[in-house]
């Protein structure tokens, strides 16, 4: 029997994106959706892809109407989730898409977001390697509770994580330019994302340390087995509506040559389903994920400025977010990781 999964702030892209995977998915039947404004509306005047979703309507966002299933994924802002999770049962699996429960310290998140910390939970990615050579996946088996990583953070952490786990790349002179989708940053109506704002154009953002997703990669790098952490981090809003290219570069360590570094990502990454690491030479487009729970990634050495460069595609809604979530609660209730989740993009 199928276990009944409820999704909150469903109206959203990153909602949207998790119904349409879970659709699919063979163990997990989706019963509730929630929202705030769309709430009593058909979940297809919203979704019109979702056709076989048809049959639901948004309800109000509490815990009375998410609680009594197996699974809540919880696509919320950030500030919403903490005091909706706490209200449902302790052996209920939780996945938060936001960003309540990603982070470690309490300063940080009073740094970045202004609000009160609302705990921390298990880190929903999988492949990060870990200082002692284990990965995250062993901290979600079992898991009640777990915090999707951000999307932006998900690409630059799994791009430059096995540098610092083999000592290749100097952590302290990171470097990272993003070019993101505009369903990054949500469905609500916005100016500045309005065609005629973004067609044609490429804005920066977050610029000078100021983007949320900074001490969540310091978070994981360290993790991965850095000391102090150093990233200049400058995300770029350009005209396409989803995935991310993540051009991360960093000092080398030592005379390792580019073959040894290449080395050092396909040691890492040779067993993992959804991270492929592309041939010598070649670096990835976020064309070739976009629908996919796949992170593709080149990595190169600039010999003239002894830097090691590394880019990273990802879908943004994919593995940036609804896919982790749906890889990361397979963990959690001891299904195959990779089920309901395609690993081949969508093209032209």
């Amino acid at each position: 029997m199928s276990l009944s999964v409820a999704v909150a702030g469903a109206s959203g892209y990153a909602g949207g994106e998790l119904l349409r995977l879970l659709a699919l998915h063979p163990e997990l039947e989706v019963r509730t959706v929630t929202a705030h404004a769309n709430a009593g509306q058909p979940l297809v005047s919203v979704h019109p892809n979702l056709r076989s979703l048809a049959s639901l309507t948004f309800q109000e966002t509490t815990a009375e109407v998410l609680a009594g299933h197996d699974v809540v994924f919880l696509a919320l802002p950030h500030g919403h989730s903490g005091g909706i999770a706490a209200q449902l049962a302790d052996d209920v699996l939780v996945v938060d898409a936001g960003a309540d429960h990603r982070l470690e310290a309490a300063a940080d998140w009073l740094q970045y977001y202004g609000t009160e910390h609302a705990g921390t939970w298990p880190y929903g990615m999988p492949e990060l390697i870990l200082a002692d050579g284990g990965r995250q996946r062993r901290e979600l088996r079992a898991a009640r509770r777990i915090a999707v990583p951000g999307c932006n953070a998900t690409a630059v952490t799994l791009a430059a994580a096995p540098g610092i786990a083999s000592g290749v790349i100097d952590p302290t002179g990171l470097v990272s330019v993003l070019a993101v989708g505009s369903s990054g940053a949500g469905r609500a109506a916005k100016t500045h994302l309005l065609a005629s704002e973004l067609t044609g154009s490429a804005t920066p953002y977050g610029v000078g340390g100021t983007h949320r997703h900074i001490p969540e990669i310091a978070q994981n790098l360290r993790n991965a087995g850095a000391g102090e952490v150093l990233h200049s981090f400058t995300p770029v809003l350009v005209p396409m509506s989803r995935g991310i290219l993540a051009t991360v570069t960093a000092p080398l360590v030592g005379d390792a040559t580019a073959e040894q570094v290449r080395g050092a990502w396909l040691s890492a990454y040779g067993d993992e389903r959804f991270v492929y690491v592309l041939p010598a030479g070649a670096f990835p487009r976020t064309a070739d994920v976009l629908g996919s729970n796949s992170v593709h990634i080149g990595v190169g050495v600039d010999e003239a400025a002894r830097r090691v460069v590394m880019i990273a595609a990802i879908d943004n809604l994919g593995k940036g977010t609804a896919g982790a979530a749906i890889q990361s609660a397979n963990i959690a209730l001891g299904f195959d990781e990779q089920l309901g989740l395609p690993v081949d993009g969508v093209a032209p």
